[in-house]
């Protein structure tokens, strides 16, 4: 293949990863593949001798790599509390994020909230909600309905946190029977076992 064209192709590389990032819900993930474009743009721009296009894509991978350290670094103070009703802000919340949500917990509806035995836990981060755990209590077992973390929080943390602090409100393990791929990623990553009846678990 000619080399032009390979040059090209290599440009167009760059040029589509900083397209795809901008799709992100994740700011991570946002950030990396908008990294890892922004060199390969950079790269392209040296070898066709666009040096102010050069410049530009350089200081966005040190913008890019600045903020993820920042993130990285970030000391989070989280607080816990159970919601009791089911209007106001968690109303908001939950229409808010609605789309987002229904990506990980397809059968989700805000009806279920008015289930029996529903109960509701907010997790903050500087007064802002940054995850929310909703599930049907049984015993002192919760058979979880929706484990949301909000794009900017998606990073585990708020499930570490929450995890930790949730036998203080008498709930001891979790269970999860749906079978959506893209929330069992996180389940496994975050220590949940899979059983026979295909039902995910984790002892708290």
């Amino acid at each position: 293949m000619d080399t032009k064209i390979l040059i090209e192709l290599f440009g167009y590389l760059g040029s589509a990863l900083v397209v795809v990032s901008m799709l992100m819900s994740s700011v991570v993930r946002l950030r990396v593949i908008n990294t890892v474009g922004s060199v390969i743009f950079a790269v392209y721009a040296l070898i066709i001798r666009s040096y102010p296009t050069a410049l530009m894509n350089f200081f966005l991978v040190g913008i890019n790599i600045y903020q993820l350290l920042r993130l990285r670094n970030h000391d989070k103070h989280y607080d816990l509390f159970e919601e009791t009703t089911w209007d106001g802000y968690l109303a908001y919340f939950l229409n808010f994020y609605r789309s987002d949500i229904v990506t990980f917990f397809p059968r989700f509806s805000p009806d279920k909230l008015a289930g029996e035995g529903v109960r509701v836990f907010c997790v903050c981060c500087d007064r802002e909600v940054a995850g929310l755990l909703i599930g049907t209590r049984r015993g002192d077992a919760l058979d979880v309905i929706v484990d949301y973390s909000t794009p900017v929080y998606r990073d585990c943390s708020v499930g570490d946190y929450l995890y930790s602090r949730l036998p203080e409100f008498g709930v001891t393990s979790l269970t999860y029977s749906e079978s959506n791929k893209n929330h069992i990623a996180y389940l496994e990553k975050m220590g949940f076992e899979r059983g026979a009846d295909n039902i995910y678990r984790k002892e708290l």
